[in-house]
Order: structure tokens, then C-alpha cells, then sequence
């Protein structure tokens, strides 16, 4: 799972076996370990509607409406957003997406990364 957050903005990124984690178990998580503690995000299914997201004790927390999630790891949905209001004058853009192979070469792994669908259009796979 990747997580990008610039501002107001959080953006969480699954592969395909996180997706299958997430709808089958109802949550998934990962930790960075520092020398002096921890930082923890996970992506949770939840009985509210729409998305939002916590943070408490070091960790990220982004809740998915539980309905949202059904059957996700099999359909095509990229993903799902949410512009979640946390006071009078913010909001908090929140971006679940499934993660997909990069258009150009990456010396990471990407064999769990669904199939992009611009490579596809252009036979590139």
C-alpha cells in the first residue's frame, strides 16, 4: 500500500492481493518503523457512508463505506473520493485507488499492481 499526502490531500494506493485483503478481511494495514517508534496506515471498512479518515496514536486511518468495497476486488472501479469537511472553512480530500503498472519503467516490483489501462489500449502489455 502507498500513501501520498500533500496538504489537505491523502491519497491511499492498493495492489491487487492489499484489494483482496481489504474486501475479504474488512481491513489492511502497514507500518513504517522509525528508531524511536512507529507510523501506522490502514484503510478499514466501515457501516458509514462515503469515506473519512483519523489520525490518533501515530497511525492514518481511512474509513471506506463497507458497501463501497462490495465486489470491488473483482470489478473495474479504479476508485473511490470523498471531500471531507473538518471545520468551518477545510476539507480533507481523501483518494482510495487501485494501484496500476507505471507507464514508464520502474525498478520496483509491480507484478501485483493491476494492468494499466492506457498500456492496454496501446498493446504495450
Amino acid at each position: 500500500m502507498k500513501i501520498r499526502i500533500k496538504g489537505d490531500s491523502i491519497r491511499f494506493r492498493l495492489t491487487k492481493s492489499e484489494v483482496e485483503a481489504l474486501c475479504n478481511s474488512g481491513e489492511y494495514r502497514e507500518e513504517t518503523h522509525f528508531k524511536s517508534n512507529s507510523f501506522t496506515y490502514a484503510v478499514k471498512k466501515s457501516p458509514t457512508s462515503g469515506m473519512s479518515a483519523g489520525y490518533a496514536d501515530n497511525s492514518i486511518t481511512l474509513y471506506v463505506c463497507d458497501r463501497l468495497l462490495e465486489g470491488w476486488a473483482e470489478n473495474d472501479t479504479v476508485g473511490f473520493e470523498e471531500v471531507e469537511r473538518i471545520g468551518d472553512r477545510s476539507s480533507l480530500h481523501l483518494l482510495l485507488e487501485k494501484d496500476f503498472v507505471c507507464l514508464d519503467h520502474r525498478l520496483e516490483d509491480q507484478s501485483d499492481n493491476y494492468p494499466n489501462p492506457k498500456l492496454q489500449k496501446e498493446g504495450l502489455t
